[in-house]
């Protein structure tokens, strides 16, 4: 007997809208069985971290603060993924986002004006472009592979940030702390927005989820991208660019990411050791959960921000590990990818009947 996997004509469009609910209620399941196997109260350590960030409302500021990066980074993924092409540094590119504005707002700290947050803004989403842009060049002239060049650059802009908030960036305030001065109050966005306790994050973060919607469905652009990723000989015989579809969605992806530094950095303030929270990388679960459609990238950002406030919760009320919102994320992302294979293939068994007598071997 031999298992094989056929790939099914035509997945069923029902099961790709319906694994990812699915794989969260199975996550939820096998969180119960892992924490009662491990001596927590299950059942309790499930509700607190799925369940209570949803139904206390003072949860809700906490939900759509880490929401809003989470969307704006994977929605810029989510426009590669559909051209097949996989930004797995966007974390990088998120840290270069806030070192930029950063720079823009030390080099302005003593002026004002309406016009310094939107140049911090410009400044963040270009410093995220060219970093994206380095992987970009490798791919389409060296052939060097995104996935390896992309994540790689993380670490050297967690080098370059290290340096700067422990060197020529550091507060001299700072009781030798690591960490930069403060941004004055003309470089930074209101809490909430119009006292509506929504955060600008979210609202910005809507925004671009509607644009992104209409690049995708109404653009040329938008089926070029989607036509490289499901049939690149048809698409470069019908006159589109791998390599320009490379480009395009690295360096969009790399600016969406510059932007979620940004937004970020005007809301704690300050640069430090503790800013690179790995939301480029939650933001890869966030984009394949929600199955890289903008309207699923906006509630995938939401489920996974509630995981995040909701770990919080559950440390504090069931005493779980800190490390808990990290180990349901990376369960849901293979439960994702597990899914997604049995939606696109189909398992066969080939049964080979015994030899007849006789017959050689």
């Amino acid at each position: 007997m031999r298992l094989r996997l056929e790939k099914r004509l035509e997945p069923s469009r029902t099961m790709l809208v319906m694994t990812p609910v699915l794989s969260v209620i199975a996550i939820m399941i096998l969180g119960v069985i892992i924490f009662d196997g491990l001596g927590y109260d299950g059942p309790q350590a499930v509700w607190e971290l799925f369940f209570t960030p949803v139904l206390d409302v003072y949860k809700w500021r906490d939900v759509a603060s880490k929401a809003a990066p989470l969307i704006i980074i994977a929605l810029g993924l989510s426009l590669g993924n559909q051209a097949k092409i996989w930004n797995i540094g966007a974390e990088g590119q998120y840290i270069l986002g806030a070192i930029g504005a950063a720079g823009v707002a030390f080099a302005t700290q003593s002026m004002t004006g309406f016009w310094i947050i939107p140049l911090m803004i410009l400044v963040g989403m270009i410093c995220g472009a060219f970093y994206a842009a380095i992987p970009a060049v490798l791919r389409t002239r060296y052939g060097v592979s995104e996935v390896l060049s992309s994540l790689m650059f993380v670490y050297v802009s967690l080098q370059l940030l290290s340096y700067l908030i422990t060197g020529p960036w550091k507060d001299p305030d700072g009781h030798n702390f690591p960490q930069t001065a403060q941004l004055t109050d003309v470089q930074v966005l209101p809490h909430e927005v119009w006292d509506s306790g929504i955060p600008p994050g979210l609202l910005v973060a809507l925004i671009v989820a509607i644009i992104f919607y209409i690049i995708v469905s109404r653009t040329v652009f938008g089926f070029s991208v989607r036509a490289i990723g499901e049939a690149p000989h048809a698409a470069r015989y019908g006159g589109f660019s791998s390599n320009g579809i490379v480009w395009a969605t690295l360096m969009i992806s790399g600016a969406m990411a510059g932007l979620a530094g940004v937004l970020e950095l005007m809301q704690l303030t300050r640069l430090n050791l503790g800013f690179p929270s790995g939301y480029g990388f939650t933001a890869i679960i966030v984009s394949l959960l929600g199955r890289s459609h903008p309207i699923g990238v906006f509630i995938a950002g939401i489920v996974l921000a509630i995981t995040y406030v909701g770990g919080q919760v559950a440390q504090t009320v069931v005493h779980v590990p800190n490390a808990t919102a990290g180990l349901f994320q990376a369960l849901l992302l293979f439960a994702i990818l597990a899914s997604d294979l049995l939606v696109r293939y189909r398992i066969r068994i080939n049964v080979s009947s015994p030899p007849k007598e006789g017959q050689r071997l």
